[in-house]
């Protein structure tokens, strides 16, 4: 059974992750650094040091990356793909500051984007962290970095991905990436997009 690394999963599981890996098909092995939301594996990038080297099949990062400082991200991205088998897929998803930098250039920083399972969420909340969470003490919530669909593919590419495709999404203001260790041709690594570059 292919097995995939759920990084940084907070409360939910896999049926909150992405149609492929709700089926049957896929173990789902969960890590966070807040051991309160009980995750199998208590650790935390950059390192991934309680996982295996080449353990996994894919490895799966839901708006994570961008709490990591700048200086830790590279370093993330070659934990990624340390942990990932030779045939392994890296999809990860955070938001785009290309997007979100348009709407700041309005001056409307509090103004709600759209409206999230925990509530509204603000430009200010993408850029920052999400102010509820935080103001409750949970300040993993905040953000140190960011990314574009340009700098998200050039980190992909220095941790040592072979194939990599980045999807905006600038309604959502999001960045959707696939990654994988072995080259892919381009209609195949645009199968793996249209597969796993889509929310639940």
């Amino acid at each position: 059974m292919p097995r995939f690394l759920h990084v940084g999963c907070g409360k939910k599981r896999k049926d909150q992750t992405l149609r492929p890996f709700k089926s049957l098909e896929w173990e789902e092995v969960t890590l966070d650094i807040d051991e309160g939301v009980m995750p199998d594996i208590v650790d935390k990038l950059p390192e991934l040091a309680k996982v295996e080297s080449s353990s996994f099949d894919a490895v799966f990062s839901s708006h994570n990356v961008e709490h990591l400082y700048p200086h830790d991200v590279l370093p993330a991205f070659k934990a990624f793909y340390r942990v990932l088998k030779d045939d392994g897929l890296l999809i990860v998803t955070c938001p785009d500051l290309q997007s979100l930098g348009e709407k700041l250039a309005c001056g409307d920083i509090d103004t709600p984007l759209y409206e999230s399972a925990a509530g509204p969420i603000s430009p200010i909340d993408v850029l920052y962290g999400f102010r509820p969470a935080m103001a409750e003490g949970n300040l993993y919530m905040a953000h140190h970095t960011g990314y574009t669909a340009k700098s998200m593919e050039t980190v992909c590419a220095r941790a040592g991905f072979a194939s990599i495709a980045v999807a905006r999404r600038p309604s959502k203001y999001d960045l959707w990436t696939v990654a994988t260790k072995t080259p892919k041709a381009q209609d195949d690594l645009r199968a793996l997009a249209k597969i796993y570059i889509s929310p639940v």
